[in-house]
This record gives structure tokens, sequence and C-alpha cells, in this order.
């Protein structure tokens, strides 16, 4: 199954398309009204605006420094997880979404980094629990906010995960504990991203990462802006021997063109490679 990732919302509907994710609130802050043929995406917490508005939400490390767009490897600002207020509001948005269309794309969950967040309620909270380590502590965070949010989507739930299946990284750079949320998560979307994807190696490797690490099945998703057709159709190839099904971001044009193509190919007998190694 192929599908498309947008903020345009006809693109949803182009037949080579078998589904699509509509962004609702993007890690820019910006937001639209959810519609109701497409899965609506849901930044978590990824949101410039918010922070830009309340700097006093963003997380910080043990030296004061917040995870805003402005400082090294930081794309976009962060706001910390165990902000209730702001929780509550993604809540709303959720709600919102379900509305349109009973199942929901969670996307920016988790803290920034692993030094991340030691601002004054999560010292606070965490010296109030139960936990002594404070990687448990912060997966717990995680965790119970996946799991609540989930209680407000009656359908299917997916869940964008960063890149890393390196066992460990996620868990100690963003506090997601995999096991503990496959209980919650129905669907987890992977974003491959490259601008060229001249080569497939590295993401063949960590698709098999991925593959190896979840039980709960995972898609890929696949960067399709200005990516030359025939690398496009490669990458596909190699994302659909792994993931459960591959999706296309922010250029609904090329992906179609790709899809067009490959099919076209496909009846007259062309192949674009295979992916190397077990498939």
């Amino acid at each position: 199954m192929y599908g498309v990732v947008t903020r345009n919302a006809e693109e949803v509907r182009w037949p080579e398309f078998d589904r699509g994710f509509y962004e609702v609130k993007d890690v820019t802050g910006r937001s639209a009204e959810p519609i109701e043929d497409a899965v609506n995406m849901v930044s978590c917490f990824g949101d410039n605006a918010a922070a830009d508005a309340d700097p006093s939400l963003v997380p910080v490390d043990d030296l004061g420094r917040p995870a805003t767009r402005d400082r090294k490897y930081f794309d976009w600002a962060y706001v910390c997880p165990s902000r209730e207020d702001y929780r509550e509001g993604l809540f709303e948005i959720i709600d919102d979404c379900t509305e349109a269309n009973e199942d929901v794309r969670l996307d920016d969950i988790g803290f920034p980094r692993a030094e991340y967040c030691r601002c004054g309620i999560c010292e606070q909270n965490f010296e109030e629990s139960d936990y002594e380590d404070r990687f448990e502590w912060r997966a717990n965070v995680i965790t119970e906010f996946v799991e609540e949010a989930v209680d407000h989507v009656p359908g299917r739930v997916y869940m964008t995960l960063y890149p890393d299946p390196y066992p460990g990284h996620l868990y100690e750079r963003a506090g997601i504990d995999l096991e503990a949320l496959e209980e919650y998560v129905d669907e987890f979307v992977v974003p491959l991203y490259d601008t060229a994807y001249e080569t497939t190696y590295w993401l063949e490797t960590i698709a098999k990462g991925f593959e190896s690490a979840l039980e709960t099945p995972f898609s890929i998703e696949l960067y399709a802006v200005n990516v030359d057709i025939d690398n496009l159709i490669h990458a596909t190839e190699v994302a659909e021997a792994y993931g459960k099904d591959v999706f296309f971001g922010y250029e609904a044009s090329n992906a179609r063109a790709a899809l067009r193509r490959r099919r076209a190919d496909d009846r007259e007998g062309v192949t674009h490679g295979e992916p190397d190694g077990d498939a």
C-alpha cells in the first residue's frame, strides 16, 4: 500500500495513493482543520509557535540551555512533555481530529535529547515520583502521555518514530520505550528521509533494524521533494521489502509520477534494481 503525507487536502484524494496523512498541526505550530478522508496528523512536542509564545514551555538541560531551533542539532523548538496544560491542548486537537476521522497519527513524541528536561516542573515531578532512575521516569512520562492520547482515539493509532533502531537509543534520547508503547500503538511510521537516495544501503540497514526491534507493524516514509524519480522508485523497492507500507512526504506530484512509472515498468517487465541484503 502507498500513501502520501501532505499539507494539501486535495492530494489525499489522488487515486495513486491508498492512504493519506494530513497535517493538522505541524512543528511550526501551523494548524489546519481536520479532514474526514485522511488520517489526521498531530505534532505533539515539536511546536515553534508555542515555544516562541511561551519560552517557559521549552525543555532545558542541566545548564539551562533550551531546546530551540536556533541551537545546533535542533530543527525545531520543543515543548516539555511534562506540561499538563499543553498536553490537555493536544488532547483537544486529537478530539477534533477524531470527529472528522477516527484514525490519528501522533507525531514528534518524546524528549529532545538525553540531557533534557531539567526544568523546574520536571525536577519536581521526578523528585516526587517513585523512580530513582531518571531515564525510567522519562520513559514513563512518554508512555503515560501516549496511553492517555490513545484513549481519545477510537480508531487506528499511528505513531512516528525517530529513525534510530540502535538498541537503547530511542529510550535514552527521547524517553521512548518501544516495548511499553507497542501495547498502545497499532502501527509505527519511520521517516527515512534523504534528498537524493543515490545509495540505499543505509535505508536498508535502518529498516532492517526496526524489523528486528518491533513486533508491531511499521511503515516507512520516504521524502519525495525534488528526488530523482528513478532513485525514488529504487528507494521504494527497498522500503517495501521491510515496511508494511510506503508513504511519501511533501511532494505528492513527484510521488505520483514515481508510482505511475513503476507500475508502467512492471507491466513492461522493467526493473530498477533489487534491494541489497536479506529482504
